[in-house]
Order: structure tokens, then sequence, then C-alpha cells
């Protein structure tokens, strides 16, 4: 049987609108050498345009800052919206790369069908990326452990009171300097098991990367704070023993013969970084699993040495040793517990390929300023 790929996607033409108030560069270069994550942004962001009768048009590059939203916009109202989390990274040519943006393109497209949005293009993603840097790629900072968080995300934008989907979306993409996730080194952190609250449901929206179910984990993660955890941990929402995933990152268990386990559900987000971490496990002869494990197992495991570490991982955070689990009514590990010996070994190897370190010889990465 022969499989019709779709035709590749002719190129956009972008219209750049230089933004007339740039950031001086002295503070720009300020914001570099000190990024704290999230809170600065570009002097730039990609806008394109969707409707049900244009299709994707009016794509363009334009000077950041707020967007024009009327009040019955179905964002607002219905939370049809998705986004994605990404990083572009200079290496030390000066050149600069992003890590596996394809795999983003395609999950945003699962997201995107999953609340019933327009899907767009995987071409009309990497382009979007590279029309950004291509304006802005000063932005992209050079100093250890740094990047440019990417935050390409779609929302339905049409004025319009009623359970329906949208008939007109808008795509746009910001980008910020930024430093470690949790700041400073990649030093373990403790977690909090929410007994009370669950990320998400059978059926439901979990294996989206979609606003809501994000805003669903606020109240667990305010709760994790208030026990001292840097994270929160979810639980199945129907037999309420099994790990699903963080607030935002996936996790992973690894076992005294060396075999690595990660939650399977079809509520949980599919994991870029989690993927690769998993894959460049398996190369060097690990097992992986992926299949469910309940939190007795981690418990019982931990007890009698059987779990030897746990960490999380992400965009964002990138991999981050799990030093303790908190619950109201046990612990497991310890606050004080040295990172994970593999757990690092991994980290150290897909940052070293993130920063062109070492060879690419997966081709995950890709050039974004050329």
């Amino acid at each position: 049987m022969t499989i019709e790929l779709p035709m590749a996607q002719q190129e956009l033409a972008f219209q750049v609108l230089s933004n007339p108030e740039p950031m001086p560069i002295e503070r720009r270069q300020a914001v570099l050498d000190e990024p704290v994550f999230g809170t600065v942004f570009t002097d730039h962001m990609v806008d394109i345009c969707w409707s049900e009768k244009g299709g994707w048009h009016r794509p363009r590059v334009q000077p950041y800052g707020p967007i024009p939203l009327d009040p019955a916009a179905a964002v607002l109202h219905y939370g049809q919206e998705i986004f994605e989390g990404m990083k572009a990274y200079r290496h030390a040519d000066g050149s600069i790369w992003t890590f596996r943006p394809e795999e983003n393109a395609l999950r945003m497209q699962r997201s995107a069908a999953r609340m019933a949005m327009p899907q767009l293009p995987v071409e009309y993603f990497l382009q979007s990326l590279k029309e950004l840097i291509a304006v802005d790629g000063q932005w992209v900072p050079s100093a250890p452990e740094t990047s440019l968080y990417i935050r390409p995300f779609m929302f339905a934008k049409e004025a319009f009171l009623g359970v329906r989907p949208a008939k007109k979306v808008a795509f746009y993409v910001i980008a910020s300097p930024v430093g470690p996730y949790f700041g400073g080194e990649a030093k373990p952190v403790s977690i909090w098991l929410s007994t009370n609250f669950t990320r998400a449901g059978r059926g439901g929206t979990g294996a989206a990367k979609t606003g809501g179910n994000y805003a669903a984990s606020l109240l667990a993660q305010s709760e994790a704070s208030e026990n001292g955890c840097q994270q929160v941990l979810f639980l199945d929402s129907v037999e309420g023993k099994f790990l699903e995933e963080l607030g935002g990152m996936n996790i992973v268990l690894v076992y005294r013969d060396g075999t690595l386990v990660t939650p399977k559900s079809d509520t949980i987000l599919s994991g870029i970084t989690r993927d690769s971490v998993l894959s460049l496990a398996s190369e060097r002869g690990h097992t992986v699993e992926r299949r469910a494990v309940s939190i007795d197992e981690w418990r019982e495991g931990d007890a009698s040495g059987e779990i030897v570490e746990a960490f999380a991982c992400g965009t964002a955070a990138t991999v981050v040793p799990i030093g303790q689990l908190k619950t109201p009514d046990f612990t497991i590990g310890s606050p004080d517990a040295p990172a994970g010996e593999l757990t690092m070994s991994l980290r150290q190897e897909l940052v070293d390929i993130q920063y062109g370190r070492i060879p690419d010889v997966h081709q995950w990465m890709v050039r974004l300023d050329s």
C-alpha cells in the first residue's frame, strides 16, 4: 500500500514591521547577563491569522505589545487555546539553534485537533521561528545555562457567545531570554503529592497543551509551595493511585538494575524532553518502560532500595533531580539527597547536544539563523 504524504506548504510571505522603540542595547545586555524566566520579552512577535474562509493569512513580524481583543472573543469565555514551549540556544560560534522543533509543531497540531482548532502546517510553524529570530536574534543569550525561551500560542479570537468552535483564530510567537528554571544549578527539588486534586480526567484534555490544564493545577501548586515544595505531582483521576505528571513536567523513576520507568496514560502530555532523554538512556543499554506505576510502587521501591533515583523533565527545566516527595501522610527520599548519577549524566548529554558541545548524531537540532 502506498501512503501519499501531504504536499509541502509554500512559505508564507511575512511582512516585517520593525519596533520603532526597541529596548536600548545597554538595558538588553543587562537582561541577557541575568535573565529571569519569562519576565522580559524581545522587541518583536509573530502574528498569523486564520479564518474559516481565508485559511492562514496576513503573516507578520510586528512590535511586541498588547493584543487587541474583543470582550466577546471566544477564548475569554470558552478557553479555546493552546500553546507550545521551546528554546533557542546560542552555540560557541554564535549560531542559533533549536531542539526538535518539528516535534513541537506536530504536538501543537495534536493539541489543536483536540481543542477543535485549525492545525498550523509544520512548515509555517518552523518559518515563524526563523522569522522571529531574523529580527530578534540578538536576544539569544550566550552565558552558560541560558537560552531564549520561545512561546508559540494560538487562541480563538472570534467575537461570539455560543458553544461551538471559533471561526477565527490567531497564532502568535513571543520569546523571552531565560536562565535555569529553578535558578542556579540543577539541584534536587522537593515535590508535593496532590491528594485532593487531579490534573486531567480520562477522555479530557490532559494530552493537549492547553492552558486549562495548567490553570487546574495552580491551586495544587499553591499547596505544594505552602509545604516547601517546588512542584506538585498528580495521580490518576480514576483510582487515585497511579502517577501521572507534575504541574509542568514529566516524571521518570530509575531502578537499581538501571531500568527507567515513566507513567503511560492518555491523560499525560507527550513530553519531547522526556522522549529524548529516554532515547539517550536506551542507546546506553538501559531498559525503558512506559507503563502504569503506582505511588505505592515508588514508596516501597524507595524503602527497599529498588528505586534509586527520580527526576522530572520538560522544556523549561530540562532535567531536574527529585530529592524528596512529600505527602500529607509520608515522605519518599530526603531534601538533602544528592542528585542521581544517571540523572545528571543524561542531563549533561542532552544539554551538550542542545548547546552544540557534542555531535548531534540524532539530527535533533535545527538552525534558526540561516
